[in-house]
Order: structure tokens, then sequence, then C-alpha cells
């Protein structure tokens, strides 16, 4: 049953849910695993149910191009993956007036081996398109995507860039009714990005409904005309884009409280980090900024591990990702360590930001989101006074200069 005339998407009580096995204490060799099955031989393995998506009802009309918000781990791509029937929903069901394109990561629908030409008409019939009706748009995905010099040559070949404007070049340009978009622009060039985006606002524009995953706020500012704002699976909300990134922005402070119970934290929990704390709770824009980690210890973890800290604006952009790896951080897990990052550049605007801390070895070990905060304060670091205007774009502050040669 497809959608009503007036609605491109109509899901009703959606759901999906995952088992995931307990690992409890399971076998390391195959004699424990056949011991164990023969002292117990009708005892099955235990699962637990996980809900990524409950209960979502909403209704999608034609030619909205709908931002589809919320924090890590909320269900955003699962519901896109539900939506352009890459997965099937556990509960409910979905309804689409037309066919559906869809951008979820790096390749998809690509098969390695063919060329990009061949890669092309191999996306047009998986959406059900005639050969003629791909060769009408031949050219203009060429001329989008960049990569005609490359065109005969195997995707494997190509670089993430290439992959990602030859891959968006098909979605947006084959004659499909919905559009689905996953935060893959992200891979490209700011070039390309706005090209992009001003192509998808043409997309929307053309009566054709465009979905699309971001975690960065200006974007979704600049092309949604609607926002769904996820949290954990549920939606929250369905309407304007500025209340949605209202509430957004809300649940910041709530989720960094449950944060900080480790035992509410992902990662496998095998070392924790204790505390996190700010040399100061207010900065000047220009000024360095330290964050001091306390590190517990896992005598049992083997070998070292890593650290990574990111600065998240108000809006949960990354401004920085700071990976002790590049400095050559790595530290012992057999003892508890203090750990103090400095963070010179770059200058940042005024505003509260928020700090996440990964502990990692070969997986994560401790996902602390919103473990700390601090405020910068809104004075002017440049040695001349100017407007609002001087300073409105962009999203750090940049120490620069300006001479007469």
């Amino acid at each position: 049953m497809s959608a009503s005339a007036a609605s491109a998407i109509v899901a009703s009580g959606l759901g999906k849910s995952y088992r995931i096995a307990l690992s409890g204490d399971r076998p390391t060799t195959a004699v424990e695993a056949m011991v164990k099955r023969m002292r117990n031989p009708v005892r099955r393995n235990a699962y637990e149910s996980f809900d990524a998506l409950e209960d979502l009802t909403f209704e999608i009309p034609w030619g909205e191009a709908v931002g589809i918000i919320g924090r890590n781990g909320a269900g955003k791509s699962t519901l896109l993956k539900v939506l352009t029937r890459i997965t099937a929903p556990t509960r409910g069901r979905v309804e689409l007036a037309g066919r559906i394109g869809s951008l979820l990561e790096v390749g998809t629908g690509f098969h390695p081996e063919l060329t990009g030409r061949e890669n092309i008409f191999l996306n047009g019939a998986l959406l059900g398109m005639g050969r003629k009706e791909i060769q009408r748009r031949f050219g203009e995905i060429v001329d989008f995507s960049g990569v005609g010099k490359f065109l005969d040559t195997p995707v494997k070949r190509y670089s993430s860039g290439m992959y990602v404007r030859l891959a968006f070049a098909v979605a947006a340009h084959l004659d499909t009714e919905i559009l689905a978009i996953d935060e893959v622009l992200a891979v490209g060039d700011a070039e390309f990005q706005a090209k992009s985006l001003a192509k998808l606002r043409d997309v929307a524009t053309d009566g054709r409904t465009v979905l699309f995953v971001s975690h960065q706020v200006q974007t979704v500012t600049a092309l949604c005309t609607s926002a769904i704002y996820l949290d954990r699976g549920r939606l929250a909300y369905h309407g304007d884009v500025p209340k949605a990134l209202e509430l957004y922005r809300s649940s910041f402070e709530k989720f960094a409280l449950e944060q900080q119970d480790p035992d509410r934290r992902p990662g496998s929990g095998e070392l924790r980090a204790l505390a996190v704390e700010m040399g100061e709770d207010q900065f000047e824009p220009h000024a360095e900024k330290s964050v001091v980690i306390h590190l517990g210890k896992a005598p049992d973890l083997v070998g070292q591990y890593f650290v990574s800290c990111h600065i998240n604006d108000l809006n949960g952009s990354v401004i920085a990702q700071c990976d002790s790896r590049l400095v050559g951080g790595w530290f012992d897990a057999s003892r508890e360590h203090t750990v103090r990052l400095t963070m010179r550049t770059p200058w940042l605007k005024p505003g509260r930001y928020t700090v996440d801390v990964f502990v990692c070895k070969t997986g994560v070990l401790d996902a602390w989101e919103g473990a700390a905060a601090f405020e910068v304060l809104p004075h002017n670091p440049y040695p001349e006074l100017a407007g609002d205007e001087a300073t409105g774009n962009g999203l750090v502050l940049a120490d620069f200069g300006y001479e007469s040669e």
C-alpha cells in the first residue's frame, strides 16, 4: 500500500529491535565449549532485546526537506535504513509513495570492481530505471561529480572524496521521488558540500522529498524546511526546524548528568575515566584551554590505550578532535594516570562548549559525552573593534593578519 497523494512517506507505529547476545561466562576453546554443551545439553544462549526505534508515527509531505537530528545512538541512521528498505521494521509499517534513492555511507551500492560508468548504470537499474532513462541523465551526473577523467577506472581505486562525489551525483540526479542522505557529505571538500546543498534544495523545490541526517546544525538550518528530533529511538518532536534544534540543545545538560554514572556510559567498561576537570570554567577566546582527565587502571588489560577529546559547540558540532595518538600519547593500563590536554588553537567564539572524552584501545573502553563544560567570554581578541558582521561567519576565530606588499 502506498502513501496518500499528499504524503511522500507515512510511518505508523514503527519499531526496530535487535537481539544482543549476553556474553556471560563464554568458553574460550573448542574443548571448553564441548564440555559445557555436554553438561548442559538443553541450555540456550541468553539474549537481551535492544529497541533502536520505538513507536514512531509521522507523515512527510511532498517537497519537504526533513532534517533528522539527535544524539549519537538516537536511531537516526536506523530510521533511514528502515525507510530505504535496507532493513525491515520489527513492528509497524512504512508507506512510500515513490521510488527512494539513498546515500547512507561511502560506497553504498557501488561494486568496487566495476568502473564509475558501470556503477552509474548499475545504480539506475537497481532503482528500476531503463537504460535510456539513465543515459538521459548520464552527462549531468558526470559533470556534477567531476570524476569524468576517471569514469572508466574501477571505483575501488577512487579516493573517499571521489566515491562520495559520484555516489551523491547518481543519487541526486536519477529520477527518484524520495532522496535519503546520511551525513556522508562531510567527506567532500567545502566547495562540493556547498554545491551538494544547493542541489538538495533544488530537489526539494522540484517537489521531491529529501531526508537528511546530520550533526551539523548549520547545514540542517540552511537546507531543511522541517525536522524530526529523535531521543533514544523515540520521536521527541516533528515540526519546524528552530523548535527541533532548541529541544536538541536543551537535551545536552540532562544527558551530561546521566553520563556521570559510568554504568550508563557506552564502552566495554574495562577501563573508565574517573573524573574530567577544566583548568578554569571561563576562558578568553584566544587563551589556552586545559582539560584534566583522571583515568583508572585495569591490570588485566594487556597493552597501552589512548585518549581522544572532542570539543563541541552549543549545537553539538565537533570543533576540534584532540587524539593523543597524534602526539605520541599512549598510556599503560596497569596503573592510574592523570592526563592534561592543552589546546592552544583555534580561538573559540564566545559561548558554551562541552568536552567529550573517549578512552580507546582496539575498541572503545569508555565514551563519556558531556564530561565537562566551559564558557568562552564575549571579549574581542583582535586589536581593532568592528561590528558583529566581522565575526558572524565561521565556527571559530582565526589568528590572522593582513599586509600590503
